[in-house]
């Protein structure tokens, strides 16, 4: 898959990026692990400048991630699940993928779907409880675009770093998922705790 993603970029430059990272949110097999530190790396051989990568890459995963958020505002929560359990196994798209994001979206509102896009596994699904709750869309694209921004930046700063040791980004990417984690934890014990608080007061 690497020399295809490569072919793509070499071929199309950033919009080939931007293309790549469009189809990621609606095809899974092709993760954003995979293609922005190979992007990064890219950047190192003056193939691509970093702002660029970074530019063309939140565009498209941005654009990508707009096809379920309208999923979710057109169907609701009842109908979106029984899409899941019908043709919304074709997307990758399964109800424990909407039981998960839900929950997430639910504890945190709009730094859900800002921190979401840190965490693989729910960075493209969060859209779907966002479209479900009919959050505002001007307000689920700015959400959307720091989270997201952010995930390109550090994707492509790896690949850069790590040269053509690239494809080892996931071992990086690993401990920094775990801390984002820890952080949401953290952050949703405290919530419980001020609220219980608030209740007996």
């Amino acid at each position: 898959m690497t020399d295809w993603i490569r072919s793509v970029m070499t071929s199309l430059g950033y919009p080939g990026l931007a293309l790549l990272l469009f189809l990621e949110n609606v095809v899974p097999p092709i993760p954003s692990e995979a293609i922005v530190p190979l992007a990064g790396f890219m950047t190192s051989q003056g193939e691509m400048t970093y702002l660029g990568v970074v530019v063309a890459g939140s565009l498209g995963s941005l654009i990508g991630s707009l096809p379920l958020y309208w999923l979710g505002r057109a169907l609701g929560e009842d109908r979106l699940r029984r899409f899941a359990r019908g043709r919304g196994r074709w997307l990758g798209l399964a109800e424990d993928d909407i039981d998960r994001s839900k929950r997430w979206f639910e504890r945190h509102g709009g730094w859900a779907v800002l921190l979401c896009r840190l965490v693989p596994g729910v960075r493209s699904y969060i859209a779907i409880p966002a479209g479900c709750a009919r959050m505002p869309l001007w307000r689920y694209l700015a959400w959307s675009s720091v989270g997201i921004t952010a995930w390109i930046a550090l994707l492509a700063w790896i690949g850069r770093l790590l040269g053509r040791d690239h494809e080892r980004a996931d071992t990086y990417l690993s401990v920094f998922t775990y801390v984002v984690l820890g952080l949401l934890m953290i952050s949703a014990v405290a919530w419980i705790v001020r609220r219980k608080r608030g209740k007996r007061t």
